[in-house]
């Protein structure tokens, strides 16, 4: 044990030897590190005070949880025509998720080229368009959601709409990302080849971005399938406003329907989404 100790430090010293300057860092980086540590904790402790935010309530709440979670148990629809009704608005949900989907892809992806500074050489053209983006992608669903209640009324259009006005913004951005870093070598050897910029679009960029962005284009389908629910509860059709009536009247055993219904339906457009982006991606 003594020889080994003996040879570990030996080692010790000889690695501070050859490393000293990354082994012994400046105590300036460690009050550094150390200010910046308590400054978030600061703002931790300040925001918890600040929002009134109490341990007691946090704890009281968690516990009348529990007891929603008991009310929730056993989960009925009430009625068979109620199940018809639920079942209804939850194709609903779907087909605004989906439309809405579809409509963001279709206008994603041109956009995503226009955002993309490596193809669009005019700076003006690309920082409008980048900026264009950012700017639709920080409004929220639900605030597009209640936007295009005041435009085209209640029902699915308006939430198949704010679902639509949101992800085209986020899936240009990505498109336009996916785009930027494309291997050149595909652009170039069609360039060689004598094909033009288009031809180099075509041929060398859109098969190494298409997959990506086909993948993330079914992500999103999935991810809008819980946000149609939501944007139904301010309006915007679905199964979201009976989810919503229920919660309203205490109808706990109802509103947990509804969510194993909404639940299920995440978890096979998941499974689907999940065999279709391996066969996308070539696994």
């Amino acid at each position: 044990m003594t020889a080994l100790r003996s040879a570990l430090l030996a080692d010790h010293a000889a690695v501070e030897a050859r490393h000293g300057a990354v082994l012994n860092v400046p105590w300036r980086k460690h009050a550094s590190a150390a200010a910046i540590g308590v400054i978030a904790v600061g703002i931790y402790v300040f925001g918890m005070i600040w929002l009134e935010i109490s341990p007691l309530k946090i704890a009281q709440g968690f516990w009348r949880l529990l007891d929603i979670a008991m009310l929730m148990v056993p989960p009925t629809p009430g009625s068979w025509s109620h199940f018809w009704i639920y079942l209804g608005a939850l194709g609903q949900t779907v087909a605004i998720a989906y439309l809405g989907t579809l409509i963001a892809a279709v206008l994603a992806f041109p956009l995503g080229f226009l955002a993309a500074k490596n193809i669009v050489v005019n700076r003006v053209l690309h920082f409008f368009a980048r900026r264009s983006l950012d700017t639709v992608r920080s409004v929220d669903t639900l605030i597009w959601a209640l936007i295009w209640i005041d435009v085209v009324g209640l029902g699915p259009f308006a939430g198949m709409l704010a679902i639509a006005s949101t992800d085209f913004a986020a899936l240009g951005k990505l498109v336009s990302e996916a785009i930027e870093t494309a291997r050149r070598q595909p652009v170039e050897g069609v360039l060689a080849a004598g094909g033009g910029r288009l031809h180099a679009i075509r041929f060398g960029i859109i098969p190494q971005v298409l997959p990506v962005f086909l993948s993330q284009v079914l992500y999103f389908f999935e991810s809008n399938t819980r946000s149609a629910t939501i944007v139904g509860i301010v309006g915007g059709g679905g199964v979201g406003l009976y989810l919503y009536e229920e919660i309203r009247v205490l109808e706990w055993p109802q509103a947990a329907f509804l969510i194993l219904m909404v639940l299920i339906t995440v978890a096979i457009i998941d499974a689907i989404s999940r065999r279709l982006r391996g066969a996308i991606i070539g696994r």
